[in-house]
């Protein structure tokens, strides 16, 4: 089985170009489907010069209506920054349109200039995400609930509501998901994470939930090729624009666990962390492992003539080795 995350970085592309990536992603969720792709994941980010997708939501819709099975993951939808009411009505919409495939994974973000673009205070955005987790389960809660009191309309496909966690890496992050029976999705590691969220639920009367933390090292970001020397040349240099960028916005973090320092593709190919070009016999070992391979087709702008091949190559070459 494999994973597919898209977030649409198209550095120095023309609009064009841009179209093609974006039409790109939404056909390869409508072809992976019933290939052993058992999740789209979709990331949010603001004000990035890399075009960095914007509107999670929207490309969640269209890969909703171009696919029947697939299960489609919004990750992370940078909470502190939407109108919660209003957020909810979308989700519904979405829930209507996927017949529940849709999931969320909220986090509060680490970049000021985002805040800044929507007129969000940086400084108080642990207290507006506690503000606005607690309205938006409230708002589609209360849809659920046939009532005569005003709430939103229609009430979700899902009963009760779509399904939410909370993303991050710190204990604040593992607080708010444990206190509010959400599952949490763990971005980087962080010493007694697991122990605040388990110690928050039980405060709050819920048993713990799914408690996910990635260990720095696991591959993140894979592509397959037997010929190692090749593949680097072909996608090296898209992921090297996926690792400075990140870098560059998490200079004061270190605990991320798809975090890489590298300057240089050759660094990054020796580094062997999260961003990998696997042989196939590496692939296959590793879902067997594993069980998820995690694909990012699109990488840094990888351009969709490179792309698609080693899409495929996984399809044919490795998915057919995993399944007795």
């Amino acid at each position: 089985m494999f994973t597919m995350r898209f977030d649409l970085r198209v550095p120095g592309m023309t609009p064009a170009q841009v179209a093609d990536e974006y039409a790109t992603a939404i056909e390869m969720a409508e072809w992976a489907e019933d290939k052993g792709c058992v999740a789209a994941v979709i990331s949010e980010h603001h004000a990035s010069p890399d075009g960095y997708l914007p509107a999670p939501l929207i490309l969640a819709t269209a890969m909703a209506a171009r696919t029947k099975t697939l299960a489609i993951a919004v990750g992370a939808a940078l909470l502190p920054l939407y109108d919660p009411v209003k957020l909810a009505e979308e989700m519904i919409v979405l829930d209507h349109i996927s017949r529940g495939r849709v999931s969320y994974v909220f986090g509060i973000g680490y970049r000021e200039d985002e805040y800044d673009l929507f007129g969000v205070d940086y400084a108080a955005r642990g207290r507006v995400a506690d503000e606005k987790l607690d309205k938006i389960l409230a708002v589609l809660d209360a849809a659920s609930v046939a009532t005569d009191r005003v709430r939103i309309t229609p009430a979700p496909y899902t009963s009760p509501r779509p399904a939410i966690a909370w993303g991050g890496a710190s204990k604040a992050a593992a607080r708010r998901a444990g206190s509010r029976g959400l599952d949490l999705f763990g971005s980087g590691t962080c010493d007694g994470i697991e122990e605040a969220y388990a110690e928050a639920a039980r405060a709050a009367g819920h048993e713990p939930g799914q408690c996910t933390v990635p260990q720095p090292g696991v591959p993140m970001t894979v592509f397959v090729n037997d010929d190692q020397d090749a593949g680097w040349a072909d996608v090296g240099p898209y992921l090297m624009n996926d690792v400075l960028s990140y870098a560059e916005w998490n200079e004061d973090s270190r605990n991320v666990a798809s975090l890489s320092y590298s300057k240089t593709v050759d660094d990054l190919r020796a580094e062997r962390g999260a961003h990998r070009v696997m042989t196939v016999d590496e692939a296959v070992e590793f879902v067997g492992t594993h069980f998820v391979l995690p694909l990012h087709p699109l990488c840094g702008g990888t351009p969709p003539d490179i792309a698609w091949p080693y899409l495929r190559r996984v399809v044919d070459e490795v998915m057919p080795r995993t399944h007795p």
